[in-house]
Parts: structure tokens; sequence; C-alpha cells
């Protein structure tokens, strides 16, 4: 596996908040790496709980009382949910190397302001009560409100679901691959969703096969998305086997849509566009149409061509987020781009609807929270306050209040649609115990380094950690796969890939040919983003129907 540790001419060109991220720094070389001989934890965290759970036993064994029920991802991996005092953190039993880097590289990725899980802790030096030694383990916040792709699957979603994720996912790859990070292993899997209005954001949630670079070869982004595009379809083709997809998705057109999405951001972006001296105009145009996108510009570089008769003009994106900073820094709320998007149009409403253009718009916004948001969100039933954002239950009713209005031919009460909206609708979030079995029985069915899975409590004397790293360097066929610096990953199937920096380097060189795609569980895949593109014309419409609920109001 590549280290993500640089040389000092690339550290030199690296964002300075990625280079002071962490104090743990891995080696490119295994043979160097020396295990503690005693427990010890590198955390970012203070939870002094942390040091009272069992680290001396497989995370597969560990007691029911301890583990939350949430729905889990498929990974090659034992992954737990586990309380720990008020908090829920994700558990991930992996090498000590593997899981320093990738803690490593999800610290500078959140200093960088990106969409990933929280890195917590990295814990080592851990053993059995007999001394038998066990691996590492990668320790990341729950992102509350989140799922896999395939608990959001299981539940009756709008049949362009599949292609909400994707648009979603085109702008997590195109926001990492702004900040050069490169993924080497895209996948449906690999991300977490959070609802966001109408669309979807995604977050990073394994950067085992990354690296961060100063910025990426054309090579190596389209070998990203390339890999991306055939994952996504064996994933959706997985999910039409077990009959969670609807009828009417394309499963390689949903694919080919990621590359198309990607592109059509990346060219929005990072394009240089050129003007007539007299079109300055089109330059605010521009800059409008990237806060749009949800992101912000920095600055503009801009020149003359040598005639001086065309203007020059690049835009510096700094990041998504336009939206969101903007209502935070009216409300104190924290959401989602597009929930943000949603929550400023409806203020604008109400500022309307109440005649109060001329006044401040922190001093309305204070009003419409008191009066408007905060009302409506505290009628979110208890049982389900941990399954829906607060932002996203607003978004929602103010649709669900549209709909009977113009059912009704009137305007319909705030209170009437909350609670309408309770009974018919908010049900839909609920995810019922035989599907939430399923989906981790799933998880755990793509599991091939489960510590020999200790089923029969700990293993055979002497056949500890060496006894795992062999089952590990199998597939689920019994085969034998190599370890000697190259990346083997395994999806629930058994299948397994292998990058090495070969591959890198080629892709840094030139797009190398799309990887083949052989059958319907051919790969893994997941991501996830916070613009999903088509989203522009959904908000023109929200915005009608928030200008329509408030005049009548």
């Amino acid at each position: 596996m590549t280290s993500v540790n640089i040389n000092r001419a690339t550290a030199s060109s690296l964002d300075p908040r990625a280079l002071k991220a962490t104090s743990i720094k891995t080696t490119t070389d295994p043979s160097s790496e020396q295990e503690p001989a005693a427990l010890h934890i590198t955390a970012t965290s203070s939870n002094p709980r942390m040091f009272t759970l069992p680290w001396e036993r497989p995370l597969a064994t560990w007691p029911r009382d301890l583990l939350a029920n949430l729905p889990r991802g498929i990974s090659r991996h034992v992954v737990r949910f586990v309380h720990v005092g008020d908090d829920v953190y994700a558990m991930k039993e992996i090498t000590q190397r593997v899981a320093e880097r990738e803690y490593e590289l999800l610290r500078k990725l959140k200093k960088l302001e990106l969409p990933t899980v929280n890195p917590i802790a990295v814990v080592t030096g851990r053993h059995t009560r007999e001394g038998e030694p066990l691996e590492a383990m990668l320790v990341t916040q729950h992102l509350k409100f989140s799922l896999p792709y395939r608990a959001l699957f299981a539940r009756n979603l709008r049949p362009d679901t599949a292609e909400r994720l994707i648009d979603a996912l085109a702008v997590l790859l195109v926001r990492l691959h702004l900040a050069g990070f490169y993924w080497g292993d895209v996948s449906l899997s690999n991300v977490l969703f959070l609802r966001d209005a109408d669309a979807f954001s995604a977050f990073l949630v394994d950067a085992e096969t990354g690296d961060l670079h100063p910025s990426l070869t054309d090579g190596q982004r389209e070998y990203d998305i390339d890999l991306a595009r055939t994952n996504i379809i064996g994933e959706l083709m997985d999910l039409d086997s077990g009959n969670l997809l609807s009828g009417e998705v394309d499963e390689v057109g949903v694919g080919n849509r990621l590359v198309d999405r990607y592109h059509s951001l990346w060219s929005a972006l990072t394009d240089v566009d050129s003007f007539d001296p007299d079109e300055m105009w089109k330059i605010e145009r521009r800059v409008n149409r990237l806060n749009d996108l949800g992101f912000d510009v920095d600055e503009l570089e801009m020149k003359t061509e040598e005639d001086g008769n065309r203007v020059l003009v690049r835009p510096r994106v700094v990041d998504a987020g336009y939206a969101s900073r903007k209502l935070l820094r009216l409300t104190g709320l924290d959401v989602q781009e597009n929930q943000a998007r949603r929550l400023l149009n409806d203020l604008d409403a109400y500022r309307a609807s109440t005649w109060r253009q001329g006044e401040d718009l922190e001093i309305v916004a204070t009003d419409w929270m008191r009066e408007v948001f905060e009302p409506t969100v505290r009628m979110i039933p208890p049982e389900y306050r941990s399954q829906i954002e607060p932002a996203q239950f607003f978004h929602e009713v103010l649709t669900h209040r549209w709909l009977m209005a113009e059912k009704a031919g009137h305007d319909v009460p705030m209170a009437e649609a909350v609670q309408s909206y309770i009974s018919e609708s908010l049900p839909e979030y609920r995810l019922d115990s035989e599907d939430m079995k399923t989906i981790n029985e799933e998880a755990d069915a793509g599991v091939v380094d489960d510590e020999m899975n200790w089923q029969g409590g700990r293993a055979p004397a002497g056949q500890g950690k060496q006894a795992t790293r062999d089952q590990a360097d199998k597939d689920a066929d019994g085969h034998e796969t190599v370890d000697n610096g190259v990346n083997v990953r395994a999806d629930a199937g058994g299948r397994t890939g292998a990058e090495t920096q070969a591959d890198r380097d080629r892709a840094g060189g030139k797009v190398p040919s799309q990887p083949a795609f052989e059958d319907a569980n051919g790969g893994r895949s997941s991501l996830r983003s916070v613009y999903a593109p088509g989203s522009l014309d959904a908000a023109a419409d929200q915005d009608d129907q928030d200008d329509a609920v408030w005049a009548s109001s």
C-alpha cells in the first residue's frame, strides 16, 4: 500500500492545513512497523469512556449492550457502531499500518473542510487477556441521520433515487479532485448519504486507497471516474437482483450519468471564459452560476490576449457551501446546501409576506426562526428525532403544505400541514427490524478478515494475529491473494481487485482503458455530495411554492 507520506517538494505545495493535520505519520516500509507492547490510543476526543471499552476482545465479540443498531455498509473488515457515552462511534478493525494511514488521511481531508466522516481515534497495541495480538482499530464518528446506499433502497423511494445519488456522487468526486485527493476506490459502498432537500449529500467514509496531492493529472481523475462508473453499474445490478431497484432504472445509463455530470461540473468550475471587453457583465453571470451550484468564488484571474481584443477570466473556486454559510450567518443553522437554499427561499417569502423588505435581513431571520422554523420542528415526534434532520423535516412539510393548498384551492395552516405530513409521509423514514437485519447480514457477508470469525470465542492458541493475516490474504473462494505492497479489496461476493502504485503512475500519465465490467456483482462503489445537478429547476419550483404559501398566509 502506498504511504500517504510526501516528500519535501510535494509538501511545500500542499495546503498548510493538511500538513499539520495530525501527529500520526505512517511509514512506507511495512517491515519497520513496530506494534506497541501495550494499548496505545491517539484520539481527537477527550471522551474518558474510550478507555473503558473492551479493547482486549475482537470487535466481532463485543457485548451487544455496547452496540448501536444502525445499518452498516458492505465492508471487507469487521465494522460495528458502538455507544461511547452520549456519542456513537464507528469502529473498524484493520491492520495498524492501514488504520494509521487512513486516520491520517481523514484528518487531512477534514482540515481541508471536505465532506468526510470525522476521525476520532486510532487504537494500536491491542491484545487478548491471554496475550494474543489483535488488529488495530480505526474509530470515526457516526454521521447522524446518514445511511448507506443499500439502506436507502430498502425503503420505498422514488424511481429517480439512483440518479439523485449519482448526481451527489459527482459533486463529491469533483470536490475531492479539486483538493488533490485521488480516491482509487470510488463506490457507493464507500459513501454515506444524507437527505438534502429533494437531493442527497454524500460523505466519504473509506479512504484506505486514497492519496493526497497538490493537484491531480487528467489521467488520475479519469481513472477515478472510470472506476466509479464500473462499480456503480455493478452495485445497481446487484440491487436489481435483490428486487431493491425500480424497473425503470437503467443501470448502465446511471453509470454514464456520473461521467456526464462530473465533466459538466468540472468544466463549470475550472474552464477559462473568453469575453469581449464590452461583455464584462458575463463575469457576474459566471460567478452567479457558480454560487447557484453551491460554490464560493474567492478571486478572479483576468488577463487580456496579446491583441487586447479578448479578456480571459478564470475563477478561483474556494469550496461548496455558499447557501449553507449564508444561512449559518443569519440563523445559526448548520445544514446541507440544498436544505439551506430551501430555508433561505422560505425566509425571503416570509420577509415579503410580512412587508419587511426594508428591514435588515438579520432581524427578519431572527423573527422567522422564532415564529416559523422552531415551532414547526418542535412538532417532530420523539421517535423520529433520531431519523430525520429538523431542516429536512421543515423542507418536506413546506412541500406537503403546498401540495395540500393546491389540492384544496386555498391556504392551509402550518400546524395542519405538519400533522398531515406526520401521519401520511413521515412513517416512510422508519426502517423496520427485518430490513435492518437483512442489511447488516449482507454487510457482514463481505467480511474476509474477521479474526477467523471468532464465533467460538478466541482463535486457537498460537493462531492469533498471524492466523488473521493468513485468512485476510484469501478471498471468499479460498484463493490466495497477494499483499506485497498491493491493496487487495474484496466485495461481498468474494471478488478481489488490486491496485498498485504502478497503476496510479499509469493513471497519471494517460487515461487508462475502461475497467472491464463482468457481472451483476462486479465491483464495489459508493459516494455522494452536496449539490445535485438538476436541482436548480427544483429550486425554482420551490421558490414558486414558497411565494404562493406566504402570499396567502
